[in-house]
């Protein structure tokens, strides 16, 4: 990937990761659009980056509304010049408690902009970005608690973010190949979901976008920032690897049952049908 000269479009972007990434995707050489539902911010952050040098605009959307991230693409895609992406990374969290606990509205809420805002931004975006037929990038903002439980008490956010790892996983068999898809996995970084107290051990959130944009421009799917999550995702390897070791052992022909070998053998027969007649 590469943005000089293109238009990005962040989500979530006038705080936090989102600036972060605005910035460091500016000082790449974008124009930056970048939306939230709050428009005094928007504002704020647009003059800051102006400041800086980078071309910037801003456009007032609430991701949980189909038709307003809809309006965002127009908005876009009006600047005149190419769309070199979007990063869906508008998020929210609520204050930790046990899952039987959570309030089903608060959940609901919660879902809405984790997930259905990303979905909205994903099926709009990659349908115009396939039809302008050029390089170009849909990048979901998901979590560590994407891979793992990394916050205990953080039931519906957690499962919104493992949501987002299924939504972006499916959608790269989807796109054409010109377009590329990436789930970026932030740990402990700086933003206004962290608190006060925990704010100065978290990792600054401008360290973290210049990590997560170089992966970007390699073309990575996981675009991942602490290390020691590593520790983490080897435990959760290991503890599916063991269960299949013990329950569900290879053997030769076990293909029989893989349902993306078996669609893979329908296709490949009906095609060939398909010639035939």
């Amino acid at each position: 990937m590469e943005f000089d000269g293109k238009a990005m479009v962040i989500t979530g972007g006038a705080t936090g990761i989102g600036f972060a990434l605005a910035r460091a995707l500016g000082n790449e050489g974008a124009a930056v659009i970048i939306a939230e539902p709050r428009e005094h911010r928007l504002q704020e952050a647009v003059e800051k980056l102006s400041g800086e040098g980078i071309r910037a605009d801003h456009f007032v959307c609430d991701v949980t509304d189909l038709a307003q991230v809809e309006a965002l693409a127009d908005f876009a895609w009006d600047q005149g010049r190419p769309v070199g992406g979007i990063v869906n990374n508008a998020g929210v969290a609520h204050p930790r408690s046990r899952m039987h606990k959570e309030a089903m509205d608060d959940v609901r809420s919660l879902f809405d902009v984790n997930f259905f805002g990303v979905w909205h931004g994903c099926s709009v975006f990659a349908r115009r970005l396939a039809e302008q037929g050029t390089p170009a990038g849909i990048y979901n903002t998901g979590s560590e608690n994407s891979l793992f439980v990394a916050a205990p008490g953080s039931a519906a956010y957690v499962a919104s973010k493992h949501a987002v790892l299924g939504l972006t996983d499916a959608l790269r068999d989807e796109v054409p190949e010109y377009i590329k898809i990436g789930i970026i996995c932030p740990g402990f970084v700086q933003s206004e979901l962290v608190s006060k107290e925990l704010m100065p051990m978290a990792m600054p959130a401008d360290k973290f976008a210049s990590i997560i944009v170089r992966q970007m421009k390699d073309d990575r799917f996981f675009l991942v920032s602490h290390s020691y999550n590593i520790e983490r995702v080897d435990h959760r390897h290991a503890e599916i690897t063991s269960a299949y070791e013990g329950y569900a052992p290879r053997y030769d022909g076990d293909e029989e049952y893989d349902i993306r070998t078996l669609i893979e053998k329908l296709r490949a027969a009906q095609s060939a049908k398909a010639e035939l007649d």
